[in-house]
């Protein structure tokens, strides 16, 4: 295979250009192909001599895409770094942006088509462009096919630098919600990846404000989700959906009523409060992917939580049994599950048949909450200086005590 090198004495915008027409036409013969080589060629100088940059990428990205499947990647990579330096032409930035949408356009058109390679391409564009939401656009067009190309894997490691990216985009509510959205997707169908995929889902959620109801009414499918990952999930014991505008708008929906119901149970009820939602909700909970016996398991957890959370730092054994509806004989490992989860901190005395605990996880992290660790940082704060006060007063007590034993001395 023939490896494209740009003469010294000819723009390398013309030489991939004529190796691109060559290798496009190279079927057709001699006669047809002489001809039409020399005409995308004249095309194309034409395009450098009158500065039409637009057009000069538009013809060379025709003749590179007829070849995309045939020529070697090493070319290929080579082309396509040529045709992507063309955006450091143009003296303005929005004629730059408009390249840049030609360019990942025609790239992300057949993700099935060696779509690493293709994602490469896009990252190699996206250095090269200084306007921030350039980055940004071409940024969506990796991500799209990313998920329909199925190389998911080659744009994982870019989500850690999201917040770095964000500082630089400056992106708007609705490219904020386009952005954590797909995020959240290409997560949820990867492997161990549900947490990273909710935290997406979540910050999704949270660019939706209650003043905007029309905006609101297209978070609902999504809200759903939130919901129902979370009730599923066997790890995930607080969060803050129940106050957010997307999720609560669910409330007075006849359709979704009954999930923001499941989330509140979840989040500020107990198991006998669960049991009675699912004795009447029964197929809906199927329909929602849950699992009837998990439920229950992560309901008792919670229940202990709060039950922790409201007895006066001990729970006896048998209030415990009684609540969580279980056996003698399971207490304590209920209460090690807890401690376990890091739900609770306490204590077992066995002979006294009681948990003496000390410290509990929020199941609702709000702005009650939020209000509660402040006026708690405040006490915290009051008693440190309390203390340095205290200590500093002892010092100079016992500098002015020194001072006069020296004094006696003498």
């Amino acid at each position: 295979m023939t490896t494209v090198v740009p003469n010294s004495e000819e723009d390398p915008a013309l030489s991939v250009g004529r190796f691109t027409a060559q290798m496009s036409w190279a079927d057709a013969g001699p006669e047809v192909a002489e001809p039409q080589v020399n005409r995308l060629c004249v095309e194309s100088q034409e395009c450098i001599i009158e500065g039409r940059l637009l057009d000069l990428a538009s013809l060379m990205l025709t003749s590179a895409d007829l070849i995309f499947s045939k020529a070697s990647e090493k070319d290929l990579e080579c082309i396509f770094t040529i045709i992507c330096n063309l955006v450091k032409k143009p003296e303005s930035l929005d004629q730059a942006h408009e390249m840049a949408e030609l360019i990942s356009t025609k790239i992300s058109q057949q993700p099935s088509d060696k779509p690493a390679l293709r994602l490469k391409i896009l990252f190699n564009l996206y250095n090269l462009l200084e306007n921030p939401y350039s980055r940004f656009f071409v940024y969506i067009k990796a991500l799209n096919l990313a998920i329909n190309g199925k190389v998911a894997e080659h744009i994982l490691p870019s989500f850690k630098k999201i917040d770095s990216f964000l500082k630089e985009w400056d992106l708007g509510v609705k490219d904020q919600r386009e952005l954590f959205l797909k995020i959240s997707n290409i997560l949820k169908e990867t492997k161990g990846s549900a947490k990273e995929s909710f935290k997406f889902l979540i910050m999704y959620l949270e660019t939706f404000s209650s003043e905007d109801a029309n905006a609101m009414n297209e978070a609902k499918e999504e809200a759903l989700h939130a919901i129902i990952t979370f009730v599923k999930a066997p790890d995930m014991f607080q969060c803050g959906l129940l106050d957010m505008p997307a999720i609560v708008q669910l409330e007075k929906d006849a359709k979704y009523a009954l999930a923001y119901q499941l989330l509140k149970i979840f989040l500020t009820e107990r198991l006998d409060d669960y049991l009675s939602f699912q004795e009447a909700n029964s197929e809906l909970l199927k329909t929602y992917g849950l699992l009837h016996e998990d439920c229950v398991e992560k309901m008792r957890l919670l229940t202990l939580v709060d039950l922790g959370m409201t007895e006066t730092g001990q729970i006896p054994y048998s209030m415990i049994k009684d609540t969580l509806k279980i056996d003698d004989n399971e207490v304590e490992s209920w209460v090690v599950k807890a401690i376990s989860a890091k739900l609770l901190v306490c204590k077992i005395d066995q002979m006294n048949q009681v948990i003496i605990v000390s410290q509990c996880t929020e199941r609702v992290f709000g702005p009650n909450q939020w209000q509660l660790l402040r006026a708690k940082l405040a006490t915290w704060r009051g008693n440190i200086s309390g203390v340095i006060s205290t200590v500093h007063a002892n010092k100079i007590i016992e500098d002015s005590a020194q001072t006069m034993q020296g004094l006696a001395i003498r």
